[in-house]
């Protein structure tokens, strides 16, 4: 079942695509049925179907990875909208519909506004984006644990985007990331005080989780 979340508010789609279980969202408005498209994996025939069922706006994509935007032609050739992409991670989308995304840049979908969030270290551009209670994570948190650095000078990068950007936010926060189950910022907070309080290993990097490093 594709639909995720509703309330009076707001209506959100989780669609997995691709063959890296990646999570596509659709945000839509109820009221006017304007919607919105976070990442474009590939194979996003679903995505797209559900999709048109609603008047789409733009298309917003969390990081530049190729997993988050290998369907984004076959879904720009079925929506003629602008595509956001965060500052640093711009130059990988080639579009003349494209628009660069900076920390505190919102989002209308009818009443809906999304706050981007920019929040480095997965990489340069990794944008998260907040409506509500919800979070858009992409591979910037996930359950458990922040995404992948590939350096400690990125995990220290990530950290701090996390910690000053993140988990600033309200702890009835749910976050919604680019793969797999949805977390809360109430639990991923408590675990990285626990990640906090021990001594990290030298060059830590990598897939690093919480309460395992």
């Amino acid at each position: 079942m594709s639909l995720h979340y509703q309330d009076e508010e707001i209506i959100i789609y989780k669609i997995v695509c691709g063959p890296y279980d990646n999570n596509a969202y659709l945000v839509v408005n109820p009221w006017s049925n304007e919607s919105l498209i976070i990442d474009a994996p590939a194979n996003p025939e679903r995505l797209i179907q559900i999709a048109e069922q609603t008047n789409v706006k733009a298309i917003l994509i969390t990081h530049n990875h190729v997993d988050h935007i290998q369907g984004l032609t076959d879904i720009m050739s079925m929506f003629d909208v602008k595509v956001g992409i965060g500052v640093g991670d711009d130059e990988t989308v080639k579009s003349d519909l494209k628009f660069t995304i900076n920390h505190g840049d919102e989002i209308n979908v009818g009443s809906i506004v999304l706050k981007a969030l920019l929040t480095p270290g997965h990489t340069s551009g990794s944008t998260c984006f907040l409506v509500g209670k919800h979070l858009f994570s992409g591979d910037t948190l996930f359950p458990g644990g922040p995404g992948r650095s590939d350096s400690p000078e990125k995990l220290g990068q990530l950290l701090d985007s996390i910690s000053t950007s993140l988990f600033v936010l309200g702890s009835h926060t749910i976050f919604y990331p680019g793969h797999g189950e949805d977390g809360d910022i109430q639990t991923s907070l408590q675990e990285y005080d626990v990640f906090k309080s021990k001594q990290r290993p030298y060059g830590l990097c990598g897939d690093v989780r919480w309460l395992d490093d």
